[in-house]
């Protein structure tokens, strides 16, 4: 009889292993099913708010049209430069606001934000923008300013902002999604990378900039002012 029990326990072992790994792989299973069914984590989310932020910032930034034609009047008017920091197109700065054809009269008006209400250069790029249509067979060309919206740096394009660093001007910080306001503990010089910098003059070259100065390099620059 003794014998007989211990020729069946290792038996009862092999099924107690037996059901201890199906009960584990069950364990497994269970748990691989709930992470791909479970909801998108809160980090997920919240990165994925803060790109759809960005495209409606962009979009907003940039309304470019869905038609053909109009499409086409605006990737022209965008080609147009800003006479005061000619490294940027009008469309860089989110100075383009909107284009509409008249299909049947042919005419075209082009909107325009300014930096500011009183910026010297919009006579030059109503002028260019005009100049760019009747070149490529636009004849009847208006260009109008429109004010409100008010322009904000925050239509600046991450391209644009690039350039004005490249160009020798330190640029506004980059956009928040979140809505959250930059402190302004130091600008950046452009030229050496130092935040060793003060403000020389509250307006620079124009008056949408400022003039600062970096104590490592000694080299003056323009700040393009955040609003």
């Amino acid at each position: 009889m003794a014998a007989a029990m211990d020729h069946a326990a290792p038996g009862r072992d092999h099924d107690a292993e037996v059901d201890a790994r199906k009960t584990r792989n069950a364990l497994v299973t269970r748990d691989a099913r709930e992470t791909r069914d479970a909801p998108e984590s809160r980090d997920t989310l919240d990165a994925q708010n803060d790109r759809d932020t960005l495209d409606a910032l962009e979009l907003e930034a940039r309304p470019r049209p869905q038609s053909g034609a109009e499409r086409a009047i605006w990737e022209l008017a965008a080609t147009v430069v800003d006479p005061e920091v000619p490294v940027l197109t009008i469309e860089d700065l989110g100075v383009l606001r909107g284009v509409t054809f008249a299909t049947a009269s042919g005419s075209v008006t082009v909107e325009i934000t300014p930096t500011y209400s009183g910026c010297p250069a919009v006579d030059a790029m109503r002028d260019d923008i005009v100049g760019v249509l009747h070149g490529n067979g636009y004849d009847d060309v208006s260009v109008k300013v429109v004010l409100s919206p008010a322009w904000t740096t925050d239509w600046l394009s991450d391209e644009g902002r690039t350039k004005l660093e490249q160009y020798g001007i330190a640029a506004p910080g980059p956009r928040r999604s979140d809505g959250t306001v930059s402190l302004g503990l130091g600008i950046r010089c452009p030229r050496c990378g130092s935040m060793h910098t003060r403000q020389l003059s509250r307006f620079g070259s124009t008056s949408c900039k400022a003039l600062y100065v970096c104590q490592r390099c000694q080299e003056p620059f323009d700040y393009f002012k955040e609003h």
